[in-house]
């Protein structure tokens, strides 16, 4: 039982310790783009209107990637006052839609599938949102 939990310590060290340049890069770059793009611009790009989940599942798309890293850009546009329902498109299309990735997954699983796999994640993203949205206004805790 020790040896096991031993293992899974020294696992779980090592994917912390590959995560943190990725995470730092991220800052890094959350950084840059604070201190170039004004935060008056993200609240008018993203005004809490019906287009709010196309927009933030749009962006998440094209800018897939890492679940970790999406959460801390998606605290960050929650500080900018960008709406709860275009972070949470946003974080759920970063994760599941893979644009960037669309290349690679269509020379291994072929066009019609990663195609098909993309849209339908596009889509489930937007309702999902949705949902997500709806739950939280329900219980009150956003």
């Amino acid at each position: 039982m020790k040896n096991k939990f031993l293992i899974a310590l020294k696992k779980t060290w090592n994917q912390f310790r590959q995560s943190l340049p990725i995470i730092f890069g991220v800052l890094l770059l959350i950084s840059l783009i604070q201190a170039l793009i004004p935060s008056e611009r993200y609240a008018s790009l993203f005004s809490g209107n019906f287009l709010d989940p196309l927009i933030g599942s749009a962006v998440g798309s094209i800018a897939s990637g890492n679940p970790v890293t999406s959460y801390i850009i998606g605290g960050e546009l929650l500080k900018n006052d960008v709406s709860m329902i275009a972070v949470t498109a946003f974080v759920v299309s970063w994760v599941t839609v893979g644009v960037i990735q669309f290349p690679a997954e269509s020379l291994m699983l072929g066009k019609r599938f990663a195609l098909t796999r993309n849209i339908l994640a596009l889509i489930s993203s937007v309702v999902i949102t949705i949902f997500t949205a709806t739950i939280l206004k329900i219980l009150n805790v956003y």
